[in-house]
C-alpha cells in the first residue's frame, strides 16, 4: 500500500491515549536494565501482555492491567490495576498492584491493595500482603500472609471511669473482722 502524497502510513487512534510508552535502558553493574513506562489508560479495561517468548529485566511501572506469559526479573508496579501471571509465566520480582492473579510461577513479594488469587496451576514462594486471597487446590504456596484488616466503626465513646449511683462509700470507717460494720 503507498501512502498519498502527505498521506500517513500510520495513523494515531482516538479510541487510546496517545502517549507514548516509555522506555529507558541504563547499565547497571555491567547487566543492561530496561524501566517501562505505561501510558495506557486504566478506563479502557486493556491489559498489556507480555508473551512467553518475552523476557524482561529491570523494572515494570504501569497504569493498566499486565498479563504476564514470559519471564520477568525485578519489580513490578501497578498502583490500582491487576497483574495477572499467566501458566507460562515466571516472574521473579516486587509486585505492587491493586489485585494479582498467579497461574504460573513467582517468587518475591506481593503487596496488594486487594486481592491476591492463586490458581491450582500455580507456584507462589514468597511473602503475600493483602486485604483478601484465595488459593485453589493444587496450588503450590510456600508464604508469609499478612491479611489487613478493614478498620472496625466506632461506637459511642466508653467512658474511662464507671459510674455508679447510690451513696458515697464512707471514708476512714474502721472494717472490723465479725462482719458488722
Amino acid at each position: 500500500m503507498k501512502p498519498k502524497k502527505g498521506g500517513h502510513m500510520l495513523r494515531k487512534s482516538k479510541k487510546y491515549n496517545n502517549e507514548p510508552n516509555v522506555a529507558e535502558t541504563t547499565k547497571n553493574e555491567g547487566l543492561a536494565e530496561q524501566k517501562i513506562t505505561s501510558t495506557t489508560p486504566a478506563a479502557t479495561g486493556e491489559k498489556t501482555i507480555i508473551g512467553e517468548d518475552i523476557s524482561i529485566k529491570g523494572s515494570i511501572h504501569g497504569r493498566g492491567n499486565l498479563v504476564i506469559q514470559g519471564s520477568i526479573k525485578g519489580t513490578i508496579d501497578l498502583d490500582n490495576h491487576h497483574l495477572t501471571v499467566g501458566p507460562n509465566g515466571n516472574v521473579e520480582a516486587e509486585v505492587n498492584a491493586e489485585h494479582v492473579t498467579i497461574g504460573g510461577h513467582l517468587t518475591g513479594n506481593i503487596n496488594a491493595l486487594g486481592k491476591v488469587e492463586i490458581t491450582k496451576t500455580a507456584v507462589f514462594i514468597g511473602e503475600i500482603k493483602a486485604k483478601r486471597i484465595s488459593v485453589e487446590d493444587g496450588a503450590y504456596l510456600k508464604a508469609v500472609i499478612e491479611l489487613e484488616r478493614e478498620p472496625k466503626p466506632q461506637g459511642p465513646a466508653k467512658p474511662a471511669v464507671s459510674i455508679t449511683k447510690g451513696p458515697a462509700p464512707e471514708k476512714n470507717k474502721p472494717i472490723s473482722g465479725d462482719g458488722k460494720n
